[in-house]
């Protein structure tokens, strides 16, 4: 008799558990899932993946060339054609013009627009990069020192798009996975080099469209 009450009390506990049990393996598949997902949307886009490595080749090589004046002045610089707009960031007082394209001569007076990423406001993820000069203020010099909850501004010809960063890290020069997106929500990504005159990681700023 007591062995069958014993077997009454696990098949009870067992009809209490079984269902959160199934919960959480099916919760845990849907992670992987997700993520799986995630990945695959960045791989299965090798010119975004190809763009993102001619840029980080760009960073590798460390900061504009800001000191050394006569070498500048034989440099060729974009013109005007290419400009989108301008970012702001109040917090590490940051104003700067965003050109299309990241090349070697827009990156050296300007922050540029990854081209394959999501255009300025629209949904997906916008990603913008810029050197990490040597000069204190100079292009993304100060970009280390945002926090969660700083605002961001895209000034376009007709609108001003503002962003709240919410994720700030650091990753290998190959991680492309910071460009993932869903297509749903409006992500700007802000990259460049770090630590500072080494260039051996990549430091990115994220933040949401907030309006």
């Amino acid at each position: 008799m007591r062995k069958l009450w014993w077997l009454f009390i696990l098949l009870g506990v067992l009809i209490i558990v079984a269902p959160r049990v199934t919960e959480w393996f099916a919760d845990r598949e849907q992670e992987r899932l997700l993520q799986a997902a995630e990945r695959q949307e960045v791989q299965i886009n090798p010119q975004l993946t190809s763009s993102y490595e001619r840029l980080s080749d760009y960073l590798q090589e460390g900061a504009a060339p800001e000191d050394d004046g006569a070498a500048a002045s034989l440099l060729s610089f974009p013109n005007e054609e290419g400009l989108l707009g301008m970012i702001e960031i109040a917090a590490i007082d940051v104003k700067l013009p965003i050109l299309e394209g990241a090349t070697k001569e827009n990156m050296r007076s300007s922050a540029v627009h990854l081209s394959e990423t999501a255009s300025l406001g629209s949904p997906g993820n916008t990603a913008i990069a810029a050197h990490r000069a040597r000069t204190t203020g100079r292009l993304f010099n100060r970009l280390d020192e945002l926090k969660i909850g700083d605002k961001i501004t895209i000034h376009t010809e007709d609108k001003a798009y503002q962003y709240e960063v919410y994720n700030i890290l650091v990753v290998e020069p190959t991680d492309v996975s910071v460009l993932s997106s869903t297509g749903k929500e409006s992500i700007l990504t802000l990259i460049t080099c770090t630590p500072l005159n080494k260039s051996t990681h990549r430091l990115i700023v994220q933040a949401k469209l907030i309006s």
